[in-house]
């Protein structure tokens, strides 16, 4: 998803600095948008790392001079039931979707207090407010991110930041490749094959949101297949 944010926000004219832990794929895609007369520039970053997400924010503004916006979307979603005790992979999920989250947040905070502008979107899920089989750890951590962006937009009103928060719904993505439960992993290949969307639709989200004017605040955008119920 945001690869495909990437390429559409850059089509639109956007400069776009991208952060992930596999460099060889963000300075592919880096590449890929500075062919297509974009402007790019990739930094390896492990969102679970405070100091490596500040230097992302704070070469961006080196570079470009300011930041305008910044879309948290790492994220994993090992799937299990708990009485599975995949305890590891718990603290993963809390490690990249929840403090991954609060790492972007205290990286742009201060440059767009600052500048009195700027946008924090925040990808929390569907399973943010529905919680199914299997998913009761990793829904955990998708409210907290709908709680702690609702928090930080009663708090950040006065510098002229916004927040959004993105709740997609199935998306067909690699995401499900981090279940390690065979069944629970081929549970949900099977319906995201059926009903899921293309991570086009959340780039689109996302444009849409930080198009607004700045006095319009979408709060919580959530999208989902037609045929999937909330």
């Amino acid at each position: 998803m945001g690869q495909a944010a990437a390429k559409h926000l850059s089509a639109l004219g956007a400069t776009v600095v991208l952060g992930a832990r596999r460099a060889d794929r963000i300075e592919k895609l880096a590449k890929e948008i500075q062919e297509n007369s974009g402007k790019a520039l990739a930094i390896a970053v492990d969102v679970t790392q405070r100091e490596q997400v500040k230097k992302l924010v704070d070469s961006t503004v080196q570079q470009f001079g300011r930041v305008d916006v910044i879309l948290n979307n790492a994220g994993i979603m090992p799937l299990s039931p708990m009485d599975r005790l995949n305890v590891e992979e718990w603290d993963k999920m809390i490690d990249v979707n929840i403090k991954g989250v609060l790492n972007g947040i205290a990286a742009v905070l201060p440059h767009m207090k600052e500048q009195k502008s700027g946008q924090i979107i925040n990808t929390s899920s569907v399973a943010g407010h529905k919680i199914f089989t299997g998913s009761a750890v990793y829904s955990a951590t998708k409210f907290a991110v709908r709680a702690l962006t609702e928090g930080l937009r009663m708090e950040v009103k006065p510098y002229n930041i916004r927040t959004t928060i993105v709740c997609p719904g199935a998306v067909k993505t690699e995401l499900l490749e981090h279940i390690s439960e065979a069944d629970i992993q081929q549970a949900n290949k099977d319906y995201v094959g059926a009903v899921g969307i293309s991570p086009d639709s959340f780039a689109r989200v996302v444009a849409f949101a930080i198009s607004q004017p700045e006095d319009v605040d979408i709060n919580e955008v959530i999208f989902r297949p037609t045929s999937q119920e909330l």
